[in-house]
């Protein structure tokens, strides 16, 4: 099931000998535009036409009213009622933490002063269908109302039953959501992100998604918000050696790729028992679970078994990987870690699994996928607000800093620009 692949003799040029999922020229953006479009010209009609051709059932409205939220926040089991709670306390809390407070910097008569403003109304997305992810819901809605947000919209795509589930249903309640519309895919995205008759147009969307979200989210980034990450479909890397349980790496390996296809489930060692032994406890997992067929998908193309020198190869693996979860489950993970430059979310230590963070560790579990973590970071407070600068100058700070304007604004050609702070200086000269 996994492939195994011995990096042991490689140069170090990694990153064109990893097989790994890339984005290529065979994305959908054109069927991705086309959604967009139908959604901008038919609205409300288009959503409903959209998800009978993708989701296969028939709605008659996408709005799904807040008292339904209520209602299954009380119909779901006691134990999913806690768990959800729970969870939600720690997001909750571990964003509080990322609340930046004002800054103020002054300087010669110059004061300048920052201030964070979150934006109106933010978007969440959430996959649905045949799956459900009530965590996502939290995940998504909890750090935009920690970061002040007004309204807060969401997005799921219907069941097979043309209905959004009681657990994703409750999830929204405990989060706070505001508007929740069952509706999915690029449609879903098109539709925050420009409006609806029933949906509202949003400041930013956040969450992950398929293929198809993802792409519709670049494509509506020059009208709404999008935070940098590519949210796609589920990665982990896993590195073992001798000290680590193999059935425990297996496992962790095969739990993102539950998630379906196009994702990226890794384990890299350099102890060729430890690799051998994983690959046949991932066989065995994987024939056993209920999730089988999209495990395999997952594992068909982006399941590995690398096998390296020393752990200092497999850190400079992982980050030319960039993986959205990244499991070090050695006894000197602490140390390993210290080398980490390129992965979403960093789990050490063998009581560790990427479960936790899925769930109740507290950071968002909305991670770059696709390599992003190369330059992007988890969903957190500050995909919600904005950073605005206010600048005060007194008599002092225009005499000290007009030379300095003039100089450089000479040299730019700009000549308004040295006129600007010249006819405010006390002696009144002029450029």
């Amino acid at each position: 099931m996994l492939k195994k692949l011995d990096l042991r003799a490689s140069s170090d040029d990694y990153l064109s000998l990893l097989p790994r999922p890339k984005i290529t020229k065979e994305l959908p953006v054109d069927a991705v535009r086309g959604i967009i479009a139908r959604v901008r010209h038919g609205g409300d009609q288009a959503l409903l036409e959209l998800t009978a051709e993708f989701d296969k059932v028939r709605i008659e409205s996408v709005v799904v009213g807040n008292e339904d939220l209520e209602f299954a926040f009380n119909r779901i089991s006691t134990d999913l009622r806690n768990a959800l709670e729970v969870a939600a306390k720690a997001i909750t809390e571990y964003h509080q933490l990322e609340l930046a407070p004002d800054i103020t910097y002054i300087s010669n008569g110059l004061r300048v002063s920052q201030k964070t403003v979150p934006v109106d109304v933010a978007g969440c997305y959430v996959p649905g269908g045949k799956a459900r992810y009530p965590s996502s819901v939290l995940m998504t809605a909890i750090p935009a109302k920690v970061a002040g947000v007004k309204t807060v919209v969401l997005c799921v795509p219907p069941g097979v039953n043309g209905k959004v589930d009681d657990a994703t249903l409750a999830a929204a309640y405990i989060a706070g959501v505001n508007h929740l519309y069952c509706v999915g895919g690029a449609q879903a995205i098109a539709a925050m992100a420009y409006g609806t008759e029933s949906i509202p147009k949003v400041d930013v969307i956040v969450g992950p998604g398929n293929i198809y979200v993802s792409v519709a989210k670049r494509e509506v980034a020059q009208d709404v918000g999008v935070p940098s990450s590519f949210a796609g479909p589920s990665e982990v890397v896993v590195i073992a050696d001798s000290t680590t349980p193999t059935n425990w790496a297996a496992v962790d390996v095969v739990v993102q790729a539950e998630h379906g296809p196009d994702g990226l489930a890794w384990l890299i060692s350099w102890d060729e028992d430890v690799v051998d032994e994983v690959i046949a406890n991932v066989d065995g997992i994987v024939k056993a679970s209920p999730r089988r067929a999209e495990i395999e998908a997952t594992l068909s193309e982006g399941g590995y078994a690398v096998l390296v020198r020393d752990k200092i190869q497999a850190i400079e693996v992982a980050n030319a990987i960039a993986p959205e979860h990244l499991e070090i489950l050695c006894d000197f993970a602490g140390e390993l870690s210290t080398m980490v430059r390129n992965a979403g979310a960093v789990f050490l230590g063998r009581y560790s699994p990427a479960s936790l963070g899925d769930y109740v560790a507290g950071p968002s579990h909305v991670l770059p996928t696709y390599g992003s973590a190369r330059f992007a970071s988890a969903l957190r407070v500050g995909d919600f607000v904005k950073h605005v600068h206010y600048v005060e100058a007194t008599q002092e700070a225009i005499d000290i800093l007009a030379p300095h304007v003039g100089a450089i604004s000479k040299a730019e050609g700009l000549t308004a620009h040295e006129m600007s702070v010249n006819i405010r200086r006390s002696n009144a000269q002029r450029a």
